[in-house]
């Protein structure tokens, strides 16, 4: 079994060549051996490889330079996705996609299911949502999962910058008006080498198509921000800021380029109750990963 990887230097990438390990031969690529924006060159290195599963956690995410870059967001997340599709189709390979809360416009109540219309409002979360269609499109056996706050221990995230924020500053301020469920890599990982796995083993009545994968509970940034900057004190890390100095603001207060969705809430029942899984609550996966940087 040959298992191409690419983005393999990024959060999830770097989870995911431990997780699929035992599935087969990983051959796994950075962006220097096969760059997403390339479109002949990514098809060529299918066609040399000629892989029986294509995962692809290589994205644009730079979310706010995604409004000026908007060829370079494109031609990465929503035009690459699609040439997966196209050369797996030819192989007969699986391809496994990632996609994000950015699909949604967040202005509404609840859970997002995987049913409920997307209305992406930034550059960032259009392409990406031209990535799933275009995967979609094609008649390539497929798994594309929405996923939301992705933290790893391995490359930059935003618990790392609060990290490195606490240490420096005596007063930190935090958005806390948008919601969602902060999801290791390491989970994300996890879930994907599973559902490989089954998908290898019997094909005809793997269960293909679109999932959300978040994990379990809610928070907001804020509240976010004070669990990792209190679980690190309890590791003994130095931390300047006093648990008192870490304000909460509002949206408007904090301007960015790109519009965040306020509710990045995944509903993943659709995932669980088909493939019988459980996803542990948010605060698991973090306080692992803050073990690993620590």
């Amino acid at each position: 079994m040959r298992l191409l990887l690419t983005g393999k230097n990024g959060q999830v990438g770097f989870e995911l060549q431990r997780a699929l390990g035992p599935l087969g031969d990983v051959i796994a690529v950075d962006h220097a051996a096969c760059d997403l924006q390339d479109h002949g060159a990514l098809r060529a290195t299918i066609r040399r490889l000629k892989p029986n599963v294509i995962v692809n956690p290589a994205a644009y995410t730079a979310v706010d330079e995604a409004e000026s870059e908007q060829d370079r967001a494109f031609a990465v997340n929503a035009v690459a996705p699609g040439i997966l599709g196209e050369e797996a189709a030819e192989l007969g390979a699986l391809v496994v996609h990632y996609s994000t809360d950015y699909v949604f416009g967040g202005e509404d109540a609840g859970y997002y299911t995987e049913a409920d219309e997307p209305d992406p409002q930034s550059a960032y979360g259009r392409s990406k949502l031209a990535g799933e269609i275009a995967l979609q499109a094609s008649t390539a056996r497929h798994l594309i999962f929405r996923t939301s706050w992705v933290v790893g221990a391995h490359g930059g995230n935003f618990a790392r910058t609060m990290l490195r924020l606490a240490a420096e500053r005596d007063e930190l301020k935090v958005v806390a008006d948008q919601f969602g469920a902060p999801t290791s890599a390491s989970l994300i990982a996890d879930v994907t080498a599973l559902l490989v796995r089954d998908a290898i083993r019997d094909p005809k009545a793997f269960r293909y198509g679109l999932y959300h994968l978040a994990a379990g509970g809610e928070t907001n940034w804020h509240t976010y921000a004070c669990h990792i900057i209190e679980a690190a004190r309890r590791l003994n890390k130095q931390i300047r800021v006093a648990p008192t100095a870490i304000c909460a603001i509002s949206t408007a207060e904090y301007p960015a380029r790109a519009k965040r969705p306020a509710n990045s809430r995944l509903d993943t029942k659709k995932l669980r109750a088909t493939f019988g899984l459980n996803l542990p609550h948010w605060q698991d996966g973090v306080d692992h990963v803050l073990q690993q940087m620590m």
